[in-house]
């Protein structure tokens, strides 16, 4: 094989006892004798240690004929092989791969004292595998798969860049690093006790107290972890990790969960902590308009997710973003996708006038005296449309949701028994070791159709985890088969909580473009609760907005059209966007700027020219 090109076989997928070793017996050089693909009983000696089992394969890439030959990814019949060609501007070794025939990175980012610097990417392109490396939980093997990483070596191939003094000082133990993890959720399967008690061991900087008031987590601090929301967990975690006095602080995801307002907040304490005392911070972030207030400098990663990934120089925090989105890089010269992610650049389409499919009355639910209440105001519901849900954290979205759902009985009104409706909820939780295509065809009869192959499966790039058991499956993974799953049912109406947590800037796009086109094509009716707005944007007619007080009471007017909505949402919020002149994208103004305060005074907090 070419040196720019690499041979992958996801061994979660390499099913050895359900095949015919087709990728063998049709591969051209092992048909002219040649051991190109093997088992890896064949390809090690006894004492080896590798990874995967006997009679799983393993490919020569000194050998295959490279992705121009590409006959054992087609034979595979559980889609196990990548044969990938690399860019060809590609002239370094990997940072670190994982073994033969598994993933490899290249490049890595720089942290800076100080300053802010951001991760873009697909999920899956060794994001976290970068920051393990540089928090020193990962020795970087420079692509020698099973020789121990020596650091001289090590310095060596990163002498004169920006990453040799933060290296030589990791190598020295003189860098601590302080990092939140991605998925909060699993959080309390580490740790069993009351919040305060998690928090408390980490207050290395005395700075706890503010950030708990900060971060409004004050009424959860003698609560039990186990019992607290996603939305509060992530908060905590944050918390716990800003406590921390580290030279370089990981942050893994921030905004999951989080309304705007909350994700304003973390953004300005992560922008304290880099300006006010000179930390290190590095962000992976899937809000683009968050990612874009918060930092000093973007790297962009790149590749293709499960096999390779590549992470640019440092780039402008606007050019980087707007590169990603066009989907090419223009110092790299480089095309990473094929299209565009675009964003209208116009005030939204107008508000469909279809038959009604949902009526309901007036709405009042209580939680017992001094808890939360909430109060909805008549509404309807339309066919053909998508209705976005907005508010904060605590307002009353998800009790108004499972009202609907017939989960939760109100304390007045009534909702239709008759409705159908297909429910994803906020959080996921799987605890059936089911494979996914068992799952999904328990679910619909059209599974496997063209039909649901081309409208869902492959817009939620399902097609890689369909052999997979639900429990092995990411955050992301676990999101796109709950969003098919609703979209797999018949119903009156699809009703999704937060689809966009844990999935990245692409996929947020295609699940987009997935409950769109459903709602469409069928004239079905969505109502979608998210706190990404550039997915609200791109995907409802309408708004039903909810203010009040968090965890105190909650209150929604009827659904009203896009312009009013947001202006409405984000005047409770204080917080005005306009619009990039390059790619249309919407950008939080700076508060108390000279955008900011125009477009306070026109009332077009969204929607501005």
């Amino acid at each position: 094989m070419a040196d720019d090109s690499i041979a992958v076989v996801d061994l979660e997928l390499c099913q050895p006892d359900r095949c015919n070793y087709e990728c063998a017996n049709f591969c051209p050089p092992n048909r002219t004798g040649k051991e190109c693909i093997i088992t890896r009983e064949e390809r090690f000696e006894e004492g080896d240690v590798y990874r995967g089992t006997d009679d799983q394969i393993w490919i020569s890439e000194e050998i295959c004929l490279g992705e121009s030959c590409g006959i054992c990814v087609e034979k595979c019949p559980f889609d196990a092989i990548q044969i990938l060609n690399l860019p060809q501007e590609l002239d370094e070794n990997p940072v670190h791969r994982y073994g033969e025939n598994a993933f490899a990175l290249y490049g890595l980012p720089a942290p800076e004292e100080g300053r802010v610097t951001g991760i873009l990417g697909p999920n899956g392109i060794g994001k976290t595998t970068a920051v393990q490396i540089l928090a020193d939980e990962l020795a970087p093997n420079l692509g020698n798969v099973g020789e121990e990483p020596d650091w001289e070596q090590i310095l060596e191939a990163y002498r004169g860049t920006a990453l040799q003094e933060y290296l030589a000082a990791m190598r020295d133990g003189d860098v601590t690093v302080a990092r939140k993890p991605q998925y909060v959720d699993q959080i309390p399967d580490q740790f069993d006790g009351k919040t305060r008690e998690l928090l408390e061991r980490t207050d290395e900087r005395d700075a706890l107290s503010e950030l708990v008031e900060r971060l409004g987590i004050a009424p959860v601090i003698d609560q039990p972890i186990d019992t607290l929301s996603g939305g509060e967990l992530q908060r905590v975690a944050l918390a716990a990790t800003l406590a921390r006095d580290a030279d370089f602080y990981f942050l893994d995801e921030i905004t999951p969960y989080l309304d705007i307002s909350q994700r304003m907040t973390v953004a300005r304490l992560v922008r304290e902590l880099a300006e006010e005392e000179g930390r290190s911070m590095l962000v992976v972030e899937h809000d683009l308009a968050i990612l874009d207030l918060l930092a000093d400098a973007i790297h962009v990663g790149y590749g293709q997710p499960g096999a390779f990934g590549i992470i640019t120089p440092p780039k402008p925090v606007k050019g980087g973003i707007n590169e990603y989105l066009s989907g090419y890089l223009e110092n790299e010269n480089m095309r990473i996708r094929e299209t565009d992610i675009e964003f209208e650049e116009h005030a939204p389409r107008t508000a469909t006038a279809g038959d009604v499919v949902v009526s309901y009355p007036a709405l009042e639910k209580s939680y017992g005296e001094g808890e939360f209440s909430l109060s909805v105001d008549a509404g309807e519901i339309r066919e053909n449309e998508v209705l976005g849900v907005v508010g904060p954290n605590g307002i009353g979205k998800s009790t108004f949701a499972k009202l609907l759902a017939g989960r939760l009985d109100p304390d007045e009104g009534a909702v239709a028994e008759s409705l159908d409706i297909a429910y994803k909820p906020q959080y996921i939780e799987i605890d059936q070791s089911i494979r996914v295509d068992a799952f999904l065809a328990s679910i619909t009869d059209d599974f496997g159709s063209s039909y649901w192959t081309t409208e869902i499966a492959q817009p939620l790039q399902l097609e890689r985890v369909m052999e997979q058991h639900l429990t092995d499956l990411s955050g992301g993974e676990r999101q796109r088969i709950a969003i098919a799953a609703c979209l797999s049912k018949d119903a009156d109406l699809y009703l999704l909580d937060e689809p966009s947590a844990h999935l990245d800037v692409e996929q947020r796009v295609l699940a987009t473009s997935a409950i769109r086109r459903y709602a469409e094509n069928h004239d079905a009716t969505a109502m979608v609760i998210d706190h990404d707005i550039y997915m609200i944007d791109l995907l409802s007619d309408r708004l039903l907005v909810f203010d009040g007080e968090p965890a105190e009471h909650g209150y929604a007017a009827p659904p009203q059209g896009m312009r009013e909505g947001m202006n409405e949402f984000l005047s409770n919020l204080d917080i005005t966007f306009r619009r990039d002149e390059r790619t249309s994208r919407p950008r939080i103004n700076k508060p108390g700027s000279q955008l900011d305060r125009e477009q306070k005074t026109a009332g077009e907090y969204y929607y501005a020219p």
